[in-house]
């Protein structure tokens, strides 16, 4: 692989720069004894402090950790069905279509598809709250896992399930022992960004919560609107390296994947 020349190193930390500079920013006066982002008076965890004694805002963070989990996971479930069931579609021509299909649902608004459930759920009666906001991040995170399971399949080779068959392996067996464990990279990878774009969605959330219930990120909005207080830079900072942990986690766990697999899968 060619090296980066010095010009591009430097178009890559100016553009990184640009991208963290006002995360960091937010981050440090988080910290701040002021309770101004105007001038920095002091080292202060006075901010964390009250997001924690904030009990209606430690329910909202509960609310949003379940849905993202409970979302992430009945999506990478649905998601990988999804992917196994496009990928051996014999006709090429509804493969296409349904992978069409699947690719305008990523690349759709985020406001198209929100005031889309909300019509939805208001012609069919469904109290918004919960199990609306549920229901809409699973229906969006599927092609998303869709998307990343695809290319494993895509790659594995069908000698591995005639070899399969030949053994006399049943359907169930294929899919557990043969399909399951090549995709797993794929699987988490998609599980993983289902559970980032859940955690992190404001849009569809908007339109589909109701009273009594909310997300982190519509409540930070809110809280926003009534006026810009240190306590949303520490949410917004503890949100950010929960974020952090999530990727470096992925991160470290395809590495080992990778490690165990070059290796064999060997024991020392």
């Amino acid at each position: 692989m060619a090296k980066l020349s010095k010009a591009a190193k430097i178009y890559l930390a100016f553009v990184f720069f640009i991208l963290y500079a006002p995360i960091f920013y937010l981050i440090f006066y988080s910290f701040n004894s002021g309770g101004t982002m105007s001038g920095f008076e002091g080292f202060t965890w006075e901010h964390y402090a009250a997001v924690f004694d904030d009990t209606r805002l430690l329910i909202i963070v509960l609310n949003t950790v379940i849905v993202a989990l409970l979302s992430a996971l009945i999506s990478t479930a649905i998601g990988v069905l999804g992917a196994i069931g496009i990928i051996f579609l014999r006709n090429r021509k509804m493969r296409n279509a349904v992978l069409s299909l699947n690719t305008v649902l990523i690349v759709s608004p985020d406001v198209i598809i929100g005031a889309s459930f909300l019509i939805l759920f208001t012609m069919v009666g469904v109290k918004l709250g919960f199990a609306s906001v549920l229901v809409s991040h699973i229906a969006f995170s599927i092609p998303i896992v869709v998307i990343m399971v695809l290319p494993k399949l895509q790659e594995m080779s069908s000698s591995l399930i005639d070899a399969a068959t030949d053994l006399g392996a049943s359907q169930r067996d294929i899919l557990t022992r043969v399909i399951i464990p090549y995709i797993k990279p794929g699987i988490f990878a998609g599980f993983f960004l289902a559970l980032t774009y859940s955690l992190d969605d404001f849009a569809v959330t908007f339109f589909v919560t109701g009273n009594g219930f909310a997300t982190l990120s519509v409540e930070i909005y809110s809280m926003a609107r009534a006026g810009i207080t240190l306590t949303i830079n520490a949410l917004s900072a503890l949100i950010f390296v929960v974020t952090l942990g999530l990727v470096l986690g992925y991160y470290f766990f395809n590495q080992r994947s990778g490690a165990n697999a070059g290796t064999g899968g060997t024991r020392p």
